[in-house]
């Protein structure tokens, strides 16, 4: 690594994932997820986790050989049926209410001409070993954070043009100044930022707009709001009223749609990386709610097996983020959903959060589908935003108030 003051660098960026991320304190349990490949950044995350208190950190290690193997080779009745250990160990993260970091660096093309029946299998699978837990991290119920770290392999994808070592150079650039660690005092950054965020979230609540219309080219979608939902911005709260940041690096408000009333046409306006494969050009065709046409110009077949999963043909997610946001004027695409989320208005296929609804952490799916929230086995991110979009916030008296001109704040 040729990067100026790097080891100095990366303790300020595992303090700000352990103090920001999901403020880490005495006798807390931490989990980390990171890859085999991380070892400098996942030693420091655990050294500053034991420093400010904790009662133990543990790491679930990630590798993408392995994975890619696992998807190739693994016997049919282990591809549908995770081993019993796994859900042990997520039932024991949710008992000691865990506190989750995530770092993902894995190649975007990882799992690139894999079977996606059995990519799907073994997702389902899994889901099946780890909702009780999703379910925790969904509605608030632990303190969670996802970071970046930049990977020779990732780094080659947004870089194509530079050696690997160049290239993990820039991807590692670009990853501190979306967080801000260049900063004097990257914390202190990160709490004026967030404020501004949870400003936007405070006028958007004020408003309880009955709908959103998006138009730009390859897009007319209307996307009904169900009554008392909430505008997000920033860090949130754990059930326990610890403070965390869910996203690092975050540059959205965001809240749940009623997912029966969503009607129109959305395309999207970057790539997503999902399954360990690359969708481009999706176009999307809802009606009362649901997709009732959907392709990818690159990916089909991935997308396909995605809208197949239970509850993944509605939406659960919608977001405000103003193209001139650093993330975006930066030009890069970084094939990773955390970083180009924050470059564009995006929308989740299937699941919401609870929390997106006044009173919904304490509702059954039941009763979120019944206030119009979607209850599904997944939650997948598409960009659709960019400098033609236009927003406008519709009251339930059909008052028309703009929100976004030219894909940014009117």
């Amino acid at each position: 690594m040729t990067l100026p003051n790097f080891d100095q660098l990366l303790d300020k960026y595992a303090a700000l994932a352990v103090d920001t991320g999901v403020g880490v304190g005495p006798g807390d349990t931490v989990y980390l997820q990171i890859a085999t490949d991380q070892l400098p950044l996942a030693h420091k995350i655990i050294a500053t986790a034991y420093a400010r208190g904790a009662a133990e950190v543990q790491v679930w290690w990630q590798d993408d050989f392995a994975k890619r193997q696992d998807m190739l080779h693994l016997a049919p009745d282990r591809l549908n049926h995770q081993a019993p250990q796994m859900k042990a160990m997520f039932d024991y993260w949710l008992a000691h209410q865990a506190k989750r970091i995530t770092v993902t660096s894995s190649d975007p093309d990882n799992l690139a001409g894999v079977d996606q029946a059995r990519v799907a299998a073994y997702q389902t699978a899994f889901q099946r070993s780890y909702a009780d837990l999703s379910t925790a991290i969904s509605s608030n119920q632990i303190a969670w954070t996802i970071i970046g770290a930049a990977s020779p392999k990732w780094a080659a994808k947004v870089f194509p043009g530079d050696t690997p070592e160049a290239a993990t150079d820039k991807l590692w650039d670009a990853i501190f100044k979306t967080v801000r660690i260049y900063e004097a005092d990257p914390e202190a950054a990160w709490a004026k930022h967030e404020a501004k965020l949870r400003d936007k979230a405070a006028w958007l609540n004020s408003e309880q707009f009955d709908a959103l219309h998006y138009r730009a080219p390859g897009t007319d979608l209307t996307v009904g709001l169900p009554e008392d939902h909430i505008w997000n911005g920033g860090s949130g709260e754990n059930a326990q009223g610890e403070t965390f940041t869910a996203n690092m690096p975050t540059e959205e408000v965001f809240t749940a749609p009623d997912n029966r009333r969503i009607d129109g046409m959305v395309a999207s306006t970057k790539p997503l990386s999902y399954s360990g494969s690359i969708l481009q050009d999706m176009h999307f065709t809802f009606k009362n709610g649901r997709v009732v046409e959907a392709h990818a110009g690159q990916g089909n077949e991935v997308l396909q097996h995605l809208l197949a999963i239970p509850g993944a043909r509605s939406l659960g997610e919608v977001s405000l983020v103003p193209d001139p946001s650093p993330i975006s004027q930066s030009g890069l695409i970084f094939f990773s959903t955390l970083y180009d989320e924050n470059a564009s208005d995006h929308m989740a296929l299937g699941m919401a959060y609870p929390f997106s609804i006044e009173g919904g952490t304490k509702l059954t799916p039941e009763g979120l589908t019944a206030r119009g929230l979607n209850v599904a086995d997944t939650h997948v991110d598409f960009m659709m935003g960019s400098a033609q979009m236009d927003i406008d916030g519709i009251k339930q008296d059909g008052t028309i108030i703009p929100i976004f001109r030219g894909g940014d704040w009117a």
